[in-house]
């Protein structure tokens, strides 16, 4: 999810920061400025609809061989239906920690409880030049259990070693948000 729609079931229900069942649209989320700040709180539906900048979570899962889970998302999601991400991921809810909202966003999407906390990369803010922006945290975890990723958010799954990811960039349509992520990442990895 790395697309902002995760934890979202074809329903248009998930669980709130406080793990209780929402409607997707109801889902409360902080807004933020410029500098990640809170300035107020917003359903996700109207968060959406006004354009309104918010905070989400990107986590690369790799296994024990070091490949990315990659998966393509459902035809009913409510954002970016039917493409590729090699991110799992989604919105942070209301008074939700980035860190927190990466543990829960790994595990439901994985379909694995017990995860390890996912390792903070670093931060950026996500800007596709049409009103669509959003502060982004990139996380990485390893995950050796099998995955059991929802059948409502994925359609397609597989664990891909780096190189077919980057073959795959021209072939596949991808998520712009976890695009623009997975391209920072590189970025950042090669200067460390």
């Amino acid at each position: 999810m790395g697309a902002v729609g995760g934890g979202v079931s074809a329903a248009g229900e998930g669980l709130s920061a406080a793990g209780e069942r929402v409607s997707a649209a109801d889902e409360i989320l902080d807004i933020v400025d410029e500098n990640d700040r809170v300035i107020g709180q917003s359903p996700r539906g109207e968060a959406y609809a006004r354009r309104l900048r918010h905070r989400c979570v990107f986590i690369q899962a790799r296994d024990a061989a070091g490949r990315i889970f990659v998966h393509r998302r459902t035809p009913t999601k409510l954002v970016f239906p039917s493409l590729y991400d090699m991110f799992v991921g989604g919105v942070v809810g209301a008074g939700e920690t980035y860190d927190a909202a990466a543990l829960r966003e790994a595990e439901e999407e994985l379909g694995v409880p017990g995860l390890p906390l996912p390792r903070y990369l670093f931060k950026f803010l996500y800007d596709n030049g049409a009103g669509q922006t959003w502060w982004s945290a990139v996380y990485e975890v390893r995950c050796d259990a099998p995955v059991q990723p929802q059948a409502e958010e994925v359609a397609w799954h597989d664990f891909l070693p780096e190189d077919e990811v980057r073959r795959r960039l021209g072939d596949w349509e991808w998520v712009p948000d976890g695009l623009a992520a997975y391209e920072r990442l590189r970025a950042f990895r090669s200067m460390g």
